[in-house]
């Protein structure tokens, strides 16, 4: 065994994706040392895409207060990846559900005002390339926030411009970008998006993902007439039909938002991490790759880190294991997508939270045991 890349997501609510990475390391070393290990902390543009890319790459965290979803400051962060040159943010960072507790959750007054103030943050260090994971959004403003923060100018009958919150995007009539922040024409700008949800319509932003931002039935027929209203300036002002594009409904809009006003582009998560960490590169002369994340299930073929890395491991064909801290019973699809085993670390009948607080320790030692295999083998 003479080179193992190891490039698993997080394990959710219990290590992050280099934690995974050393606790499978830790144990194959124990079977193999004389192996040579890489290790590539993974993501799928969701929670986690900073500090796994900051740490596949030896870069930094940035923290920064900005406006919060409901106006309030909150301390956010992003990161400056290794080149130095490469931004990555997470929306929910400034603009998360979980940055505001259930009872106050209403998009009808939810802002992506600081997003747009962590991306012109990021701009601030002179990067040329940002990467935007937007899952977790609490807002459904169609990134009208966002592009405010950046200078531009929505703008009511009277010229003066409107109130931030989806609430008030009924009352645009004109759209100045003559200010939005010049710096944006100068990056390329790629969106983790794994929804293909319109902007507006029944499969749009506020009818899908209204309900768990706090949305009632009255709200979602008001949201989506807002929506559409704003779609239509954009359209007359900008020149870009954003209403049915796949992915513009992602995080409440933003995805339209983020192609309006700084022509970014949307693509899928994994692929795009797979791309900042060089997988590819990595995975020249390997022996044997191994992946996983918390759980692995059906869904996990759509558009998920292990099934990412397998598909590029296949191109060297490489063998794939992917460790998971739980497997469904229809896990089996994603041998047909290129990982060809998978393993539980669960060692028996334990509580979630037992689960949770050894995963560590239990990574490492499903690790040393799949080595042991592997070498029975030879």
């Amino acid at each position: 065994m003479k080179k193992i890349v190891i490039a698993p997501d997080s394990f959710k609510e219990s290590l992050n994706a280099l934690e995974v990475a050393n606790a499978i390391e830790k144990g194959f070393k124990e079977v193999y040392p004389e192996a040579t290990f890489v290790k590539i902390p993974m993501a799928d543009g969701g929670e986690g895409t900073v500090q796994s890319l900051v740490d596949a790459t030896n870069g930094r965290i940035i923290t920064k207060n900005v406006t919060g979803p409901l106006g309030e400051d909150v301390e956010a962060f992003f990161g400056i990846l290794g080149d130095g040159k490469t931004a990555v943010i997470e929306m929910a960072a400034a603009s998360g559900l979980h940055l505001i507790p259930p009872q106050k959750r209403n998009p009808l007054i939810t802002t992506t005002w600081g997003t747009g103030e962590l991306i012109r943050s990021a701009l601030d260090y002179g990067i040329d390339h940002i990467i935007i994971g937007i899952g977790g959004s609490a807002t459904n403003d169609g990134g009208a926030g966002m592009a405010q923060a950046l200078g531009a100018k929505l703008l009511d009958e009277s010229g003066k411009q409107i109130n931030y919150g989806e609430g008030n995007l009924d009352k645009l009539s004109a759209i100045d970008i003559s200010e939005l922040d010049q710096r944006l024409q100068k990056v390329k700008l790629e969106v983790a998006c794994d929804v293909d949800n319109p902007l507006v319509g029944p499969q749009g932003a506020s009818a899908v993902y209204g309900p768990q931002k706090g949305a009632t039935p009255e709200m979602i027929t008001i949201l989506d007439k807002n929506l559409s209203h704003y779609a239509g300036v954009i359209e007359r002002d900008l020149g870009q039909d954003v209403k049915n594009i796949p992915g513009s409904g992602a995080a409440g809009g933003l995805g339209a938002g983020l192609i309006a006003f700084t022509n970014a582009e949307l693509k899928t998560g994994v692929d795009i991490i797979i791309e900042a960490t060089k997988l590819s590169e990595q995975l020249k002369e390997a022996t044997l790759v191994i992946t996983g994340e918390g759980r692995i299930d059906a869904q996990t073929i759509y558009g998920k880190t292990p099934v990412g890395v397998a598909k590029t491991a296949k191109k060297y064909n490489l063998p794939v294991i992917a460790i998971a801290g739980s497997i469904s019973n229809d896990c089996h699809l994603v041998y047909e997508h290129g990982i060809d085993a998978v393993f539980s670390i669960t060692p028996g009948i334990i509580s979630l939270q037992e689960s949770l607080n050894n995963a560590s320790l239990y990574i490492y030692q499903t690790a040393k045991n799949i080595a042991k295999v592997i070498k029975l083998s030879k």
